[in-house]
């Protein structure tokens, strides 16, 4: 994993707290100063952070689960739906749909009628329906896309959850902490750290220092998929290796048995003469 550079985070604008009289004194830990009625977050703690927690993303990602983004504010949405989506995880950028975590079959049927949508316009069965029928159709789908698209591929519960400002999405938070969902946020001056499992201290309202910590959380996430197709590829290998191991004695085995039938028939010839 790559070392995070203070200087970067800084460059970024990840240090800018909120209003002094906005703050929440449980991030105490995380602030380093005041400076014209603004808190100023401790840059060399939010690397130490990141790098903590890049390490655990890294393990989730390697070991085949999800991790689910949240990000509902303007400044983050596009952001979110680009870096989450390059590293192929899922991500909701528009309003949390309420049980989303704690009704996750009821999601997931919703996610099912989008699929036999697509369907009915791949086998025809759409164009038989009725003009007001189909303008209907049309728009469900839209509907669908546009609040569970891109957590189509989710067929089970996310390993984690990625939120960037928990005060804004202190619903997908309560959800992950009933299930036991271990929370990974990026946390500003004036949010509650114990909500989360793994605190990022950081500005979460400029859309730069989203992008600088999404950077360095997705590359985790990518390196930790690298390591399991890698980890995949070598077991296929292996596999494939074993195999041709146990079907070579079988082929040395048949020229010999034939060469010893040919020796016993010439034997009984001679034999016989």
């Amino acid at each position: 994993m790559a070392k995070i550079e203070v200087k970067d985070l800084l460059e970024a604008g990840v240090h800018f707290g909120h209003l002094t009289r906005k703050w929440n004194p449980n991030m105490a830990p995380y602030i380093y100063m005041e400076r014209n009625g603004i808190h100023v977050i401790n840059l060399y703690k939010t690397a130490a952070k990141i790098q903590e927690a890049n390490e655990a993303l890294k393990k989730i990602a390697a070991s085949g689960r999800k991790i689910l983004f949240v990000a509902t504010k303007k400044q983050a949405k596009d952001i979110v739906a680009e870096k989450a989506g390059g590293a192929n995880m899922p991500y909701i950028t528009e309003r949390w749909p309420g049980g989303m975590l704690t009704n996750f079959v009821t999601i997931r049927k919703a996610v099912k009628k989008m699929t036999a949508i697509d369907k009915m316009k791949k086998d025809g069965t759409f164009n038989t329906l009725s003009k007001k029928e189909r303008l209907q159709v049309d728009r469900l789908r839209a509907k669908l896309e546009k609040n569970l698209g891109s957590i189509a591929d989710m067929t089970r519960l996310p390993g984690a959850l990625f939120v960037v400002d928990t005060m804004r999405e202190h619903i997908a938070v309560k959800e992950a902490q009933k299930l036991n969902i271990p929370i990974f946020a990026m946390v500003d001056t004036n949010s509650d750290p114990r909500d989360v499992d793994y605190v990022i201290p950081s500005n979460d309202d400029a859309s730069k220092s989203i992008e600088n910590i999404l950077t360095h959380v997705t590359a985790a996430i990518t390196e930790g998929l690298s390591e399991r197709k890698a980890d995949k590829d070598a077991a296929n290998a292996a596999k494939a290796e074993e195999k041709a191991v146990a079907e070579a004695p079988k082929a040395e085995a048949a020229p010999v048995a034939e060469e010893a039938v040919a020796e016993a028939k010439e034997t009984e010839a001679k034999e016989e003469k």
